[in-house]
């Protein structure tokens, strides 16, 4: 959706405040929009993006009587024909597409829009964007505008269990929904993840509980969302293109826990999560809830007794009890071995945000138990004499490669791709004990063997995308990869692919690439 023109400098510092905030102005049309029944009708609303998300909008919106235009840079015939669907059902649904459409928001039924709805993604500083600050026109994306419906007449209020972090989310979100589920709850994943959010809204299921996943971007254009219960998992730095500096990521990350209704819920072994929940504007009586895989649960915390996840902040009696939710083992890759630290940061969080909403401690073990990760996110393929397979492809860069490979105390790793120009020394440096062989796939690799030299010289390494033909070919390139890991890795190991890179030199993208892994693992182990 962006366009080809340079940044016009002057007019993104004359509006460096807004482009930090989104500002909230006072509207009167917009404050009586706060729920499903509100007088939406005519709202004269400019969409920007028919992606996922804004396609979904506009849907939403039209059936609800508002009147739409629809701007994005791409034309292609599937969004057009979206559009034509809309127009024949509604009658107030345009489209503009096309890069020249994206320099500023145009008329709604020829008077001025009283409202943008903004795809996650565009950037805060983005010609659009710029046009809406100068004409004071407000910005809400899809979250926003799906609060402001969640209430509708007839059907059960969802409370929201919000998270964010900078890894973590989905896989927590899912332990999320599977502890509601456990619990008998009617529930789903929206947010970042599943069903768009307004959709979920939308839909006549009379939902007790959202479990939203929520990116910086999208929390970049809310200002209302009032969680039931929410939580920030770990923060580093990451999307500082998008936010400006790691300050606004972390900034827009701290959205989570304004407005929250029961309990903030923060990582002690984060510090900048507890400042975040100190800083908030909260409901009344909304509690700071700590958890930690590392110490011992002080009161109002959850932690872990031993192997055992304990609850000493949701029960009365707290200072001298605490409830069993999990044990490490309920957590566990496979027989006998150990759950990750992060999986238990995971877990903690999830059962927190839980508990926060009143659920059962036994369901809450119970959801734990039978949860299975997503592809692609610590994901074990295989397992056979004594030796783990994990796909963790999702690991796009070092900070999530270093959740990763903290879980396991014996390596052969496979990792490079497309480094983005990020260092990898202090994850070389924490991790080159564990290390017992490191086989490089992937074109964009100086930065990854000169931190392997600096800092782990003894470890053996194998330069897989020099050992095929055709460099470009990931699958060659992964089954190498693989056949190698095969000869190297002893009983007690782990196989790990966290690749700590993007995918795109080698590979469509992540997925992909942790496919190409997941395969070459069955087709390995199957003639072994």
């Amino acid at each position: 959706m962006s366009t080809n023109e340079q940044p016009d400098t002057a007019r993104i510092e004359a509006n460096a405040a807004a482009i930090a905030v989104n500002p909230v102005y006072e509207n009167e049309r917009l404050a009586e929009l706060t729920h499903w029944g509100a007088p939406w009708a005519n709202l004269r609303v400019v969409v920007v993006g028919m992606g996922t998300s804004g396609d979904a909008v506009t849907d939403v919106l039209a059936q609800l009587g508002a009147k739409i235009v629809v701007i994005d840079g791409a034309d292609t015939p599937e969004k057009r024909e979206r559009i034509d669907l809309y127009a024949n059902a509604y009658g107030n649904v345009e489209g503009l597409f096309g890069p020249e459409h994206m320099r500023a928001l145009p008329p709604v039924d020829g008077q001025e829009p009283e409202l943008v709805v903004t795809s996650p993604g565009v950037r805060p500083d983005h010609p659009v964007m710029l046009d809406a600050y100068e004409r004071r026109i407000q910005i809400w994306g899809d979250v926003e505008l799906a609060w402001r419906l969640n209430e509708r007449s007839g059907l059960p209020t969802p409370k929201w269990l919000c998270l964010t972090g900078t890894n973590g989310k989905t896989t927590t979100v899912g332990m999320v929904d599977s502890v509601l589920k456990a619990a008998g709850k009617k529930a789903i994943q929206v947010g970042n993840v599943g069903m768009p959010i307004v959709y979920a809204i939308a839909d006549d299921e009379p939902y007790e509980f959202f479990a939203v996943e929520l990116s910086s971007f999208q929390l970049h254009w809310t200002h209302s969302l009032s969680p039931y219960a929410s939580v920030v998992l770990n923060i580093a730095e990451d999307h500082v293109d998008w936010h400006g500096s790691f300050e606004r990521y972390k900034a827009d990350k701290a959205r989570v826990y304004e407005h929250t209704q029961v309990a903030c819920i923060f990582n002690t072994d984060h510090v900048d999560t507890l400042r975040m929940v100190e800083n908030a504007d909260v409901i009344e009586g909304a509690r700071a809830i700590g958890f930690s895989s590392t110490e011992m649960p002080a009161v109002s915390m959850l932690g872990l007794a031993e192997d055992i996840m304990v609850d000493r902040a949701f029960l009365k009696n707290r200072y001298n009890e605490a409830y069993e939710l999990a044990v490490l083992e309920d957590l566990a890759p496979a027989p006998g071995k150990m759950p990750a630290k992060h999986t238990v940061e995971n877990a903690l969080a999830a059962a927190a945000l839980c508990r926060a909403a009143d659920i059962d401690p036994k369901a809450v073990g119970a959801g734990l138990r039978s949860f299975k990760t997503g592809a692609h996110r610590n994901q074990l393929v295989g397992y056979a004499n004594d030796i783990m397979w994990v796909n963790d492809s999702k690991a796009t860069n070092p900070h999530a490669a270093n959740a990763s490979m903290s879980g396991y105390p014996s390596l052969v790793w496979i990792a490079g791709g497309l480094s983005k120009g990020v260092e990898y020394d202090e994850l070389i440096a924490a991790h080159a004990k564990r290390l017992n062989a490191v086989l490089i796939i992937g074109t964009d690799t100086a930065a990854l063997k000169s931190a392997l030299a600096n800092h782990a010289p003894q470890v053996p390494t194998y330069n897989m995308t020099a050992a095929v033909a055709d460099s470009s070919d990931g699958i060659a390139v992964m089954n190498a990869a693989v056949a190698k890991a095969a000869e190297l890795a002893h009983p007690g190991d782990t196989v790990l692919m966290a690749p700590a890179s993007a995918s795109m030199d080698q590979f469509k993208n992540y997925a992909v690439r942790g496919d190409a892994f997941a395969n070459a693992v069955a087709a390995q182990l199957a003639d072994s």
